[in-house]
């Protein structure tokens, strides 16, 4: 099972972000966009997993305090580089509420088997993949300049900043994750509180 745990996002939030790239899709027709009911903040890639783990992670997780954290968003960007795109995201702005509960998330895990993060965390939302392509801000072999983004980056930095809104997250939940060519599909397995 494929699991990775993550907060979810406000309707009011979804539907701007909706209407936002319902209004910049067609300048990068190739690239894979991301069902915006899918949308989510990730806050621990967990992976591949034994069905029979997942109470010892939901049992881990339930001992985790901490409060609601405050989340703005706006602007975009694109991973690895501008000119080496293949993930166009929206960005995230938080107060030290969000990377600490991501680590303490993260610190939770090796006594589960699950290896903890090799890079700080680094929240966005992911619009669009390279088709093919991973979704890892990181470079990776094989990164090199690509078109499918261009014309998007040309129209978008003719444009104001856009500016999606603000919520308080008041849970964060473990989700499983099933892979199709259509997407994937995810499926909250548990919530846990917040504030």
């Amino acid at each position: 099972m494929r699991l990775f745990i993550a907060l979810d996002i406000d309707d009011g939030i979804r539907e701007r972000i909706s209407r936002f790239v319902e209004s910049v899709r067609s300048f990068s027709p190739d690239a894979r966009w991301v069902n915006e009911g899918s949308l989510h903040i990730t806050l621990k890639f967990i992976g591949e997993q034994a069905d029979g783990k997942i109470e010892a992670i939901q049992q881990s997780l339930d001992g985790i305090s901490a409060g609601a954290p405050e989340i703005h968003f706006r602007g975009y960007g694109f991973f690895p580089t501008p000119r080496s795109a293949r993930v166009f995201w929206v960005g995230i702005k938080a107060g030290p509420g969000l990377p600490a509960l991501a680590t303490a998330i993260d610190l939770r895990m090796p006594a589960l088997g699950i290896s903890r993060e090799e890079r700080a965390f680094s929240p966005h939302l992911t619009l669009a993949r390279l088709s093919g392509g991973s979704g890892s801000p990181r470079w990776r072999k094989g990164d090199g300049p690509n078109r499918t983004f261009q014309r998007l980056q040309e129209k978008l930095s003719a444009l104001p900043e856009p500016e999606f809104g603000s919520m308080t997250a008041r849970e964060f939940c473990l989700y499983q994750s099933q892979l199709s060519p259509k997407g994937s599909k995810y499926t909250k397995l548990a919530r846990f509180p917040l504030g």
